[in-house]
């Protein structure tokens, strides 16, 4: 009777599932996670969402991956080398790979996939974050090297991503496209797809031919969930061992009844509104800091959000160029100090209380976005500043900014790669209808320049970091707070590193002993 109960309450927690696939459950040698959304595709040159991605490095291997913690480590390669100029790389790898299939491959297969990659019939989202390599050549079996066309010392990172990663040409030769079909799939990595019910689960288990360590556990099962309450619940109800996301209201609610289990850490992401700096009123310096001065982050993170996000002056998330994130000086001077001054510069650009600042602040759709373009509307109204809001579904705001037809409209970044470059390029003049603000300032665009060209990492962080305080000095945009990432992880689980990647990969994962 007392099973009976639980299950019948499992059911409930679960949205009323009709069944229960037991195959499906946490087990002994078994590991179920949450993906936030279904697979997209199992060919990691031809991916872009989070899901798809993260599946793909379970299966997939480059010259380098990444760790618990999110940093590069060697992969395919054991070591690698750099010239003194920073723009040759020899990479050596280890000896009798194998793919799961127990075909054999060398270095000469990493041009091929590069060629591959850059293939215009392919359409590969990720080509971009490959710009940089001039050519990649095999030296002998084990020697693979990389010319770059600048310096990169974020190179090991770049080479994690699955595009990069080792995938089984010879059956792409034999079968095409169709090679995604194989199952168990294909793959260089430490696991390989045995199993895929659209929108129900991906099964992926251990590949008996991966080169590392035997004590990975032997399976994995990926389930999509796109609903984060859904997710939690079934979570709580031990239907799954990590959830990749939970809804941002229960956050408290969990920190009091299940501490421990709700992971919230900040991510390499920053949340700020754009300026359209090609015409009046933000053509003007003054008014956008004016603005900016009278925006208080910190209520905003606390009040308005509320699940632990750090407030944002400049783009670089901490951690990414230096510990501590950009802060002017004047970020804690009080309110009424702020607004003093805020005021002043208003009225040097001409608007006051007889000529007020008028404006429409434009968001796509999400409680978050409103309630945050609400709050600033009102810490403008001291300022005589009239905000008006505009809301559409993401697709049109997104197609509106890639226009420049807004004023003030809700933006942000998440970075493909965590480099302090992934952000500020962005910005730079030559981005096009990418930068939407439309900032153009040549020392800041050089500063990048000089930075890219930079060997030596030191020093090319605090050229970017240079970059990030002109950039905050300028205001193109207005920084609000950077990211953070929300799990779900089940005390069974051991190995799991919160880092600023929300990088969490399989094989680093461990189940434990009762």
């Amino acid at each position: 009777m007392r099973m009976t109960f639980f299950f019948c309450l499992l059911l409930m927690l679960t949205g009323c599932e009709p069944r229960l696939d037991e195959n499906t459950m946490p087990g002994r040698h078994q590991i179920v996670r949450l993906s936030d959304s279904e697979i997209k595709g199992l060919d990691p040159q031809k991916i872009s969402d989070l899901s798809s991605l993260r599946i793909a490095a379970d299966q997939f291997e480059g010259l380098t991956r990444l760790n618990a913690r999110g940093e590069a480590e060697p992969g395919l390669a054991e070591q690698w080398m750099v010239s003194d100029d920073g723009r040759v790389w020899t990479f050596i790898l280890r000896k009798n790979l194998r793919f799961s299939d127990g075909a054999s491959f060398d270095a000469t297969i990493f041009p091929q996939i590069l060629k591959r990659l850059r293939d215009p019939g392919n359409a590969a989202p990720a080509k971009s974050l490959f710009d940089n390599i001039s050519g990649v050549r095999a030296t002998g079996e084990n020697g693979v090297q990389i010319i770059l066309a600048a310096p990169a010392p974020s190179l090991p990172i770049v080479l994690a991503h699955p595009a990069m990663a080792a995938i089984p040409l010879h059956r792409i030769g034999a079968v095409g496209d169709k090679w995604t079909s194989d199952r168990p799939l294909v793959t260089s990595g430490p696991y390989q797809m045995t199993s895929w019910r659209l929108n129900d689960h991906a099964r992926l288990d251990r590949n008996a031919n991966w080169h590392d360590e035997r004590k990975i556990v032997e399976t994995i099962i990926w389930k999509p969930m796109d609903d984060g309450l859904s997710a939690m619940r079934l979570f709580l109800a031990g239907g799954a061992d990590i959830a990749a996301d939970y809804p941002a209201s229960r956050h408290r609610w969990l920190q009091e009844e299940h501490p421990g289990l709700a992971h919230s850490v900040p991510y390499l992401g920053s949340y700020y509104y754009a300026f359209n700096t090609r015409r009046p009123p933000f053509d003007d310096r003054r008014v956008r800091m004016a603005l900016s001065l009278a925006v208080e982050r910190q209520w905003i993170v606390d009040e308005v959000i509320g699940i632990g996000n750090i407030p944002a002056w400049g783009l670089l998330p901490p951690g990414l160029a230096g510990q501590e994130n950009f802060k002017p000086e004047w970020a804690d001077q009080p309110r009424e100090e702020r607004l003093s001054k805020a005021r002043k510069l208003l009225a040097d650009a001409g608007y006051n209380v007889d000529n007020p600042l008028e404006f429409e602040i434009r968001f796509n759709s999400s409680t978050e976005h409103r309630r945050v373009s609400v709050a600033l509307a009102a810490m403008w109204k001291p300022l005589s500043v009239n905000a008006s809001l505009f809301n559409s579904e993401a697709a049109l705001h997104f197609a509106a900014l890639r226009q420049h037809d807004f004023a003030l409209a809700r933006s942000g970044w998440i970075a493909d790669i965590p480099t302090a470059d992934n952000f500020l390029m962005v910005h730079q003049s030559a981005n096009g209808s990418g930068n939407y603000s439309g900032y153009n300032n040549p020392d800041y665009d050089g500063l990048i320049t000089k930075a890219l060209e930079t060997p030596d990492p030191d020093q090319r962080d605090a050229l970017m970091r240079q970059a990030d305080e002109i950039l905050s000095a300028d205001t193109p945009v207005l920084p609000l707070y950077f990211y953070v990432t929300r799990s779900l992880v089940s005390e069974r689980i051991s190995g799991w590193e919160d880092n600023i990647s929300n990088v969490h990969p399989s094989r680093t994962l461990r189940i434990r002993a009762k």
